[in-house]
C-alpha cells in the first residue's frame, strides 16, 4: 500500500495590522489548515481571509483554539479551571466553525495551540475539557494531538475521532516529547532538516531525537508551524521530499 500522510500547518496567526507568517504562500502547499480563533493570535478579519484561502486551495480546516494569551502567543501555561477552559474552546471553535460556513466551508478538525496543546498531551483534567467542548459542538468533528497522549485518551472517552500527529520542525527528546522551545535546538529552521524528518516520520514511522536516539513516532499527520522562520521554504522541501520517496499527501480522514 502506498505511503500516505496529511501535512498540516497552523495559520491565520496575524492580528489586525501585525502580520504574522506567509500564508497566502504556505496553505496550497499543505493538504490541512489549523486556524487561530483569536485567542492567542488571530481576529475575526484574519479568520474570514484564512478560510477563504483554505477554500480556495481546497484544504481541509480546522481550528486552532489556544490560551487567551495574545502578549504570549499562547505559548505560556495559564491555569484555568475546567469549566473555564471548556467554555472558552467551545467559544473559540465555534466561531471559526461559523465562519467556515459562512463562507461555504466547513470545519474538520480541532487542534488545540501551544501551551494548552502540551498541557492537553499529559493531563487528563486539562485534555477532557477541551474534548468535551468539541464533543458538544460537533461530534463529527476530529480532534487532533500526539499519539498515546492524554489528549487522545480524551478524545476517544467523548466520542471523538482522532487524528494522530507528529512535526516536521520541531526536535524531539527521547520519550517523544517535543523539545522544550526554551532550549536550544527546538526549532528546526534548515528545510533538508525539516524534510528528512518528514520523511522519517511518513516511511519508518520514527525521527531522530535530539540525544541521536531513535525515538517510534506513527502518525496520521505532520505539523508544519506557519510562524517558525521560512516556513514556506520548510513547506515546500517537505513535498518535494515526501513525493520522491512515493508518499501520497492527503488529508487526514479523507
Amino acid at each position: 500500500m502506498e505511503p500516505r500522510i496529511d501535512l498540516n500547518a497552523d495559520v491565520g496567526e496575524s492580528l489586525g495590522p501585525w502580520p504574522m507568517g506567509e500564508d497566502e504562500a504556505l496553505v496550497p502547499l499543505v493538504t490541512s489548515v489549523n486556524i487561530a480563533c483569536g485567542a492567542h493570535a488571530g481576529d475575526p478579519l484574519t479568520m474570514r481571509r484564512t478560510v477563504r484561502l483554505a477554500l480556495t486551495a481546497g484544504v481541509a480546516i480546522g481550528a486552532h483554539p489556544g490560551y487567551p494569551d495574545l502578549a504570549g502567543f499562547g505559548r505560556r501555561d495559564l491555569a484555568m479551571s475546567p469549566d473555564e477552559l471548556e467554555a472558552s474552546v467551545l467559544f473559540q471553535v465555534a466561531a471559526l466553525a461559523g465562519v467556515a460556513r459562512a463562507e461555504g466551508g466547513t470545519l474538520g478538525h480541532v487542534k488545540p495551540h501551544g501551551a494548552m496543546y502540551n498541557a492537553a498531551a499529559r493531563d487528563l483534567a486539562v485534555a477532557r475539557p477541551i474534548a468535551r467542548a468539541v464533543a458538544r459542538l460537533d461530534p463529527t468533528l476530529r480532534l487532533v494531538g500526539p499519539p498515546g497522549s492524554a489528549l487522545e485518551a480524551a478524545g476517544r472517552e467523548a466520542g471523538l475521532a482522532l487524528t494522530t500527529e507528529g512535526f516536521a520542525d520541531r526536535a524531539y527528546e527521547a520519550d517523544a516529547s517535543l523539545r522544550s522551545r526554551r532550549l536550544p535546538g527546538a526549532v528546526h529552521v534548515d528545510p533538508a532538516t525539516a524534510a528528512a524528518q518528514a520523511v522519517s516520520i511518513a516511511i519508518d514511522h520514527a525521527v531522530t531525537a535530539f540525544d541521536g536516539s531513535r525515538v517510534a513516532v506513527t502518525v496520521e499527520s505532520i505539523c508544519l508551524h506557519g510562524d517558525t522562520p521560512g516556513a514556506v521554504d520548510i513547506a515546500r522541501a517537505v513535498r518535494d521530499a515526501l513525493a520522491r520517496a512515493g508518499v501520497l499527501v492527503a488529508p487526514a480522514g479523507a
